[in-house]
């Protein structure tokens, strides 16, 4: 015996349908979201490509830097892209913050980039290198997730530092939400200002010491204001750079 079985149009529950529209919407919302975002991004970094941006979305949050400057002598230029070399008997820094949640902080010190791409730093939060005052060596390296990290992990850090140290920070999204008042207190004695101000998406970088021969205190902070931001809810990038005097 052979049984004919009917086949119709297949036909969609208006629940459906509707799950289907409103599934299509939220996928345009978010090509426009990217679209808007990784625009911004080229206007931010002319030498940043489409395929720089699909490296960093394989490669990680950590995983991802601005192309880096040329950290070079080359006659005229001082040591990590100044534009002229530091006196002698001094040290040259460059610190960038990093730009929204997207692009993460680096941190040069006489040359040599000690927070980048593929490193312990470079995280979101605090991003911290210790290097020691009269050698001029790279101490040590520490990164802090300030929105659901652990504050407690920051201050046994800050404690370990040793006298001596010279101290470089560049925040990275929000440095400011697990933030207490002991760990403030901590960063306040190394020589900021504007740590007891820092709040949720302030871009901020700092250069300071714990109990260095030589006063040092570099700093600049940006609010988180939507009146001001250039990246929506973020401030703009800071690039600080300077001189640090050598200890004999």
């Amino acid at each position: 015996m052979i049984y004919m079985r009917r086949v119709g149009p297949l036909v969609l529950h208006k629940r459906q349908r509707g799950k289907k529209k409103l599934r299509f919407v939220f996928m345009v919302a978010a090509l426009i979201i990217s679209a808007c975002l990784v625009f911004k991004l080229l206007q931010m970094d002319p030498e940043l490509t489409l395929s720089d941006l699909v490296e960093r979305s394989v490669g990680g949050a950590a995983s991802y830097q601005l192309k880096p400057d040329n950290h070079k002598d080359d006659g005229s230029k001082g040591k990590c892209g100044l534009p002229k070399p530091c006196p002698e008997n001094n040290y040259t820094f460059k610190i960038y913050s990093g730009a929204t949640n997207i692009i993460g902080p680096r941190i040069c010190f006489e040359g040599k980039m000690i927070i980048e791409k593929d490193t312990r730093g470079n995280r979101q939060g605090i991003n911290i290198a210790v290097i020691n005052e009269i050698t001029g060596e790279h101490v040590n390296t520490g990164s802090f997730n300030m929105w659901n990290g652990k504050v407690e992990e920051l201050i046994e850090f800050l404690k370990s530092i040793e006298d001596g140290s010279l101290v470089l920070i560049a925040s990275f999204d929000d440095p400011a939400t697990k933030l207490n008042d002991e760990a403030r207190t901590l960063i306040a004695e190394l020589g900021s200002s504007y740590i007891s101000q820092l709040k949720f998406r302030d871009n901020w970088v700092f250069v300071g010491g714990k109990k260095t021969i030589t006063n040092i205190s570099f700093e600049q902070h940006i609010k988180n204001d939507r009146e001001t931001n250039k990246y929506e809810g973020w401030p703009e990038i800071i690039e600080m750079e300077g001189c640090i005097p050598r200890t004999d």
